[in-house]
């Protein structure tokens, strides 16, 4: 077969969705793929994944996998747990949840807990958003607080900001204002216009400050480098539009202020006065993203969510991968390799069906492994960007014959469909 190259492709590497990548396909195999990112290289890698299906670790048919998933989580009615893992569409996630509804199941992802402090204060708050392409065009000034985005996501600065040219920024980065703020072990870019560099215990004090002085709150002497932080403050209330960027999920800042959402959420908030402003999130890729939206459009709630009730219950202070021993069954849909850690004690103890990418070589004792294809690369569908823009996937390897996940959720749930309910809920 000869060489093609295809595109443009969405990439789920990173929050980012990259929507503009060129894929060079040869003998069913990805060998090459511009513009260049190491992020995008490794996950895309050549496009290959295992196409297994396995029932107690024996080779077994898809038909009588599905027919012993369906046993397991029929007789665990009200006392299962489905987690949404990453590299499925949304179209997929949303049938695991009408799953889930049929199992009076709890239901988690793969960075409900990593992700709660920013979604819980934004319930709090509101919270101050804007599209990645908006900060691209908009965004002139730039504030990262704590994070570097090259490692995680080497296209962000030079796709929205600061590098790109906007259409209210023609100057491109020597047009914007970049400030980097580092806190502890969590650094901020290098070649910035203006650098602060804050022990952890002194970055709520600062965001309280810079707060305060765009509220136009009078402040008396302050010390260094609280004094620092209300100049930048100052200097962020002069731009037209400025465009917070903070890190989502965890970086090597474990001891990370719990409160830090909640100062970031309050200081783009209270920018929207003197001048205009939004928080940028990062969030890592594989339609993580995508989960949340699922669950929200499904249940109203987008986390923490339990259909043992028979409705949508919402307990946001709960994190049901952490109670998983106390289930009769276990259901991971996606790349189960993300939660395998988090599932490792519970799987000893309770029955683990998994769907989805690379499902069979999954470090989970899984009753029953069904492999998939993975979103993006095998399957199309929707995917959702870092600022929950849904993206169309276009797969370069749509006929390379991976099974569908989405097409094995929709039999799953047939077959659940047809057995009466045998469970405890």
């Amino acid at each position: 077969m000869s060489p093609s190259e295809l595109g443009p492709v969405t990439c789920l590497g990173c929050g980012c969705g990259c929507d503009d990548l060129r894929v060079r396909v040869a003998d069913g195999r990805i060998t090459d793929l511009s513009p260049p990112c190491p992020v995008a290289r490794a996950w895309f890698g050549d496009g290959r994944v295992p196409g297994a299906v396995r029932v107690n670790g024996r080779d077994a048919s898809v038909q009588d996998a599905l027919r012993e998933a369906a046993t397991v989580l029929a007789g665990a009615v009200g006392r299962a747990l489905v987690v949404l893992a990453p590299d499925i569409s949304v179209q997929a996630q949303g049938t695991a949840l009408a799953l889930a509804d049929r199992l009076r199941a709890a239901v988690d992802s793969a960075t409900s807990d990593a992700a709660a402090a920013g979604l819980l204060a934004a319930q709090r708050r509101g919270r101050a958003a804007a599209t990645l392409g908006e900060l691209r065009n908009r965004a002139d000034a730039v504030l990262f607080w704590a994070v570097d985005p090259g490692p995680r996501y080497p296209r962000y600065q030079s796709r929205y900001a600061p590098d790109p040219v906007g259409t209210h920024v023609p100057e491109g980065r020597s047009g914007r204002t970049v400030i980097s703020v580092s806190v502890g072990a969590d650094r901020g870019p290098g070649s910035a216009d203006v650098e602060l560099v804050l022990a952890p215990d002194q970055e709520i004090p600062a965001l309280s400050v810079m707060r305060a002085v765009a509220l136009g709150n009078p402040l008396g002497e302050l010390p260094a480098p609280l004094d620092a932080a209300a100049a930048i403050a100052g200097r962020l209330m002069k731009a037209r539009y400025v465009a917070v960027v903070h890190e989502a999920e965890p970086g090597q800042q474990q001891a990370r202020d719990r409160y830090r959402a909640e100062g970031l959420l309050g200081l783009a908030n209270a920018l929207n006065g003197p001048t205009r402003a939004a928080l940028s999130s990062l969030r890592a890729g594989g339609n993580r993203n995508g989960a949340e939206a699922a669950l929200t459009w499904q249940t109203g709630y987008p986390m923490a969510v339990s259909f043992e009730g028979g409705t949508p219950a919402y307990a946001p202070d709960r994190r049901a991968l952490t109670g998983a021993e106390a289930m009769s069954a276990i259901l991971v849909v996606g790349a189960a390799a993300t939660v395998a850690s988090a599932l490792e004690s519970a799987a000893a103890k309770v029955p683990v069906i998994v769907v989805g990418p690379r499902a069979s070589e999954a470090s989970l004792p899984a009753r029953v492994a069904i492999d998939t294809g993975v979103a993006g690369i095998h399957e199309g569908g929707t995917a959702y960007r870092m600022d929950d823009v849904p993206l169309p996937l276009s797969p370069p390897l749509a006929e390379a014959g991976a099974r569908s996940a989405a097409e094995t959720i929709a039999a799953l749930l047939e077959e659940v469909l047809a057995r009466p309910e045998r469970g405890t809920g």
